[in-house]
């Protein structure tokens, strides 16, 4: 694993969950409005080793009761598993973010019981994801987990990071079809601040009113709606 931060303790990462933060160096995508772009790339001279992060959950249990395995996109890691089961047998609650890049990675790891809750990012409507990934990402993959994770065989959310300028209402109404009976949908107020690329950095967000039309739009296919 090669870890580029850990935030000792987080109230809003795992729902209902007090939680440690571990965030794994390397995505595959480049999304334009990532606000991690430190993390992007897969960076040898980590600031934290596992063996650091498992010491410092020792110090911490009964205290914290899960720890959010982020990124960059963690099921890169050929590690991960291994990383999971010492952080479980600590007695943590493990929740995984991915871009749903790796379904069979995130399928098995959901089958044999080591992940609690996972959060996936929807980035855009499929037939969009090389633009918005700025990636040549096979959209099947995408497909794939979304359609494991509405199974239900383990809790989650999907979210989207809403950049105004790149997301239509139109685009929302397909990506309802695309995760249709979906159990949790977060959309995300894109901050502008931090972005990858520095073309987005003026790009804006929907107003209050905006969001109330999207989740309007959402709201015949999607059980639950929040904005965030």
């Amino acid at each position: 694993m090669i870890i580029a931060g850990l935030q000792k303790s987080s109230l809003i990462d795992y729902p209902n969950e007090i939680a440690a933060v571990v965030f794994t160096s390397g995505c595959n995508f480049r999304c334009p409005f990532c606000h991690n772009g430190g993390l992007l790339e897969d960076k040898k001279s980590q600031k934290i080793t596992p063996e650091e992060v498992l010491d410092f959950l020792k110090t911490r249990q009964n205290k914290l009761q899960g720890v959010v395995i982020s990124g960059g996109e963690p099921t890169l890691h050929k590690d991960l598993e291994d990383f999971i089961i010492k952080i479980r047998d600590l007695g943590f609650k493990i929740k995984l973010d991915t871009n749903g890049s790796n379904p069979s990675v995130l399928i098995d790891l959901v089958n044999k019981n080591l992940i609690d809750y996972v959060a996936m990012d929807i980035k855009s409507p499929l037939k969009k994801y090389k633009e918005a990934t700025n990636s040549n990402i096979d959209t099947e993959n995408i497909k794939e987990s979304i359609d494991f994770l509405l199974k239900g065989k383990v809790d989650y959310e999907f979210r989207t990071t809403v950049v105004k300028e790149s997301l239509s209402f139109d685009d929302f109404r397909i990506i309802a079809q695309e995760i249709k009976g979906a159990k949790r949908y977060f959309l995300q107020k894109f901050i502008s601040e931090h972005a990858f690329d520095e073309t987005f950095r003026d790009k804006t967000t929907y107003t209050k009113e905006e969001f109330e039309k999207i989740k309007e739009i959402l709201s015949a296919s999607i059980k639950e709606i929040y904005v965030r």
